[in-house]
């Protein structure tokens, strides 16, 4: 337990998703280490590296001094540079290197967290390079860890834990971007609702408002006769916000209903990770 109740549930949260990572990887052969994901230019070792290297990086670990490749397609800006090396590094590592790398950041990672007595508002350098509170950034781990589960889930051919904790702190991570893709990016008009219906096994109906002055906002209330209503599976949903698909190839799970100009435009901003 951490001395903060605050932190508990994500530390929690984190620790199921992580776990779950590791018994799905660590029955791997070699080659199916290099098996493809939803991530562009990633396999599952280098999810797993990218898991590795960023939970060293919250514990403190200095970053490797590595130079990359520069064929690299999906290395787009200073954020991805960063990000890949900690994945790059570990490309040449063998299937019993990458789980016992694993086994034991887990280990160490734990050890922090059980013993953690900073307070949530003490702000702390990420993986990404910038600082925020450690409540937040251990959220994020929390959502990042999460989501990186679910890329190998689908890539192995192993679905599961789409309602777990860490699926609950997916989700109101990705809701507090809504409000931003539909009023600002989507150019909903002002004074007008979207509603989003999500089925599957995380349930949830959303509202995004845009008030006078074209801001947003979301809340769990029903909206009557809103501009666009967007329906779709909460998988669905996770892979679009996450930009692991675009919206045509998965256009036969979602239901559109209202104004069809103005749903395109949502769909297109839809995924608000990097």
């Amino acid at each position: 337990m951490t001395d903060h109740p605050s932190l508990q549930p994500y530390a929690d949260a984190w620790a199921h998703s992580i776990e779950a990572i590791s018994e799905l990887v660590s029955p791997l052969v070699e080659g199916e280490w290099n098996r493809a994901t939803e991530c562009p230019g990633w396999s599952v070792r280098d999810i797993v590296s990218h898991v590795i290297g960023s939970e060293c990086e919250m514990l403190g670990d200095p970053r490797p001094i590595h130079s990359l490749p520069r064929d690299l397609f999906h290395v787009k800006d200073e954020v991805s540079r960063r990000v890949e090396v900690q994945v790059d590094v570990r490309r040449c590592h063998t299937a019993p290197e990458m789980t016992s790398e694993l086994e034991y950041t887990i280990i160490r990672r734990s050890r922090q967290l059980r013993n953690e007595k900073r307070d949530p508002s003490t702000m702390v350098m990420t993986p990404l390079g910038r600082e925020m509170t450690l409540e937040r950034a251990l959220r994020l781990r929390a959502f990042d860890v999460w989501v990186h589960e679910q890329d190998l889930r689908r890539a192995l051919g192993r679905p599961g834990n789409l309602d777990s904790p860490g699926a609950h702190v997916a989700r109101d991570v990705l809701l507090e971007g809504l409000p931003k893709v539909v009023a600002k990016d989507a150019g909903a008009p002002p004074n007008s609702a979207v509603v989003l219906d999500v089925s599957g096994p995380l349930e949830f109906m959303r509202t995004v408002r845009v008030d006078a002055e074209g801001r947003g906002t979301v809340d769990g209330s029903v909206s009557l006769g809103p501009a666009v209503t967007l329906a779709t599976d909460w998988e669905t949903y996770l892979r679009l916000a996450c930009g692991r698909v675009r919206p045509a190839a998965v256009r036969g799970n979602l239901k559109i209903e209202g104004d069809q100009a103005l749903a395109d435009a949502i769909l297109a901003h839809f995924a608000i990770t990097p």
